[in-house]
């Protein structure tokens, strides 16, 4: 049962060209049927590697439109940019991650008092309900790393409103399994199917549609999942935060002494020229343990490791390997070197911003300044993720002109 995905660019790239004849009709008629572990073939999965920028979704969104143009690629194109939009969105809106942290330590500590729920959710985590449906999903999660993402979407909504579980402690326990885990992408989609995203309009799993996009593999009985009739903006109703501008970075300055530091955020840091640089060190920042407050799987804790130490060798750098444990360790590594700035492509909203952010002060005290890579990929997205993807939509042709030109 075990799917096999290697961490590095090549293999994301062998996988790429692989699934590029797949990515017009057959994907957009495919995409949302999930055939079992092992037999996902209509979808692409490449997530593990563009989630760390092995392989760009300016890449993959290339190779698309080279191959079937801008109408036979359009929903394979709109699933690419939904990243992007889900990154802008919470770099938009950081008290949605704050609140969900916050929650998160919450619902752990009732989790600690409650020895009911404590046994709800272990069942639920274990693959226990009697659900099999939810239980092979959960089953294939901790074994493989991946689901297909209308699985996501259905074992979301049941573990909300079937079985009445905290969305916060089931997002958790996807963050903490997933190989292509991305704080934005699991935060709002569990938002979303709770009906926190896109407010009052919470996504039911019916027993219809698992029949039917499973080829019949699981057949729930309708009186087996709970009818969704609202989301939870009754218990949650804080409602959606302002908009806040894109956060300000201080880019990387020729002519300092640097300290390169590669993250799981973007192991593509060839493209960035760091060899303009003056590179007094680099190190690889090991950070998958800071998803979550319990134990992360071991599989994604190798996939990193695997993707830090490839895009270190693309580097041309023999790097020091450091752990994101106290926060003082990078002010440490980069003053050993006598770096006055440590350079990194641009860490996005979630826990490895928070720990920098926890970091800052040591550096500072040391004369250091973190300075960041953004991608233009990203800013040309992000400025429109204001609202619902629709907004984002919209801009398509134009974000298709402007980076990926004919």
């Amino acid at each position: 049962m075990t799917q096999i995905f290697t961490a590095t660019r090549a293999q994301g790239l062998a996988a790429l060209q692989a699934f590029v004849p797949a990515m017009g009709r057959r994907y957009a008629n495919g995409r949302n049927h999930d055939h079992g572990p092992g037999r996902h073939k209509a979808v692409s999965l490449l997530s593990p590697y563009i989630r760390r920028r092995l392989v760009t979704e300016q890449e993959v969104v290339a190779a698309a439109l080279a191959a079937h143009g801008p109408d036979g690629a359009e929903k394979f194109i709109e699933e690419v940019i939904w990243r992007g939009y889900f990154k802008g969105w919470l770099e938009r809106r950081p008290q949605v991650w704050t609140g969900y942290t916050q929650g998160l330590q919450a619902d752990l500590a009732a989790l600690d008092r409650d020895r009911r729920l404590r046994r709800d959710v272990g069942r639920a985590m274990d693959g226990q309900t009697g659900l099999a449906c939810f239980d092979a999903w959960a089953a294939e999660l901790v074994e493989t790393g991946y689901l297909h993402n209308h699985a996501r979407m259905w074992f979301a909504s049941i573990w909300i409103f079937t079985l009445e579980l905290p969305w916060r402690l089931g997002a958790d326990f996807f963050y903490r399994h997933l190989l292509d885990g991305d704080a934005a992408s699991n935060t709002l989609g569990w938002r979303w199917a709770a009906g926190l995203h896109t407010r009052g309009k919470p996504y039911p799993a019916r027993a219809d549609n698992i029949t039917t996009f499973t080829g019949g593999r699981f057949a729930p009985r309708p009186g087996d999942l709970a009818e969704v009739t609202q989301g939870l903006e009754a218990t949650e109703p804080d409602g959606l935060p302002p908009v806040m501008p894109l956060r300000t970075i201080t880019a990387p300055r020729p002519g300092q002494r640097t300290a390169l530091l590669i993250t799981d955020e973007d192991c593509c840091v060839e493209d960035f020229d760091p060899a303009a640089l003056d590179i007094r060190t680099v190190a690889t920042l090991a950070a998958s343990p800071l998803r979550s407050p319990l134990p992360v799987a071991e599989a994604v804790v190798r996939f990193e490791a695997a993707a830090l130490t490839d895009a270190a060798l693309r580097a041309g750098a023999a790097p020091e390997p450091l752990q994101a444990e106290h926060p003082e360790v990078l002010a440490k590594w980069a003053t050993a070197a006598g770096a006055t700035q440590i350079a990194t492509p641009y860490i996005t909203r979630g826990p490895l911003q928070d720990w920098l952010a926890e970091a800052t002060p040591y550096l500072t005290a040391k004369g250091i300044t973190l300075t960041e890579w953004r991608r233009d990929w990203d800013l040309a997205i992000w400025p429109h993720a204001t609202a619902g993807f629709f907004k984002v939509k919209q801009q398509i042709p134009r974000i298709l002109d402007q980076m990926v030109p004919a």
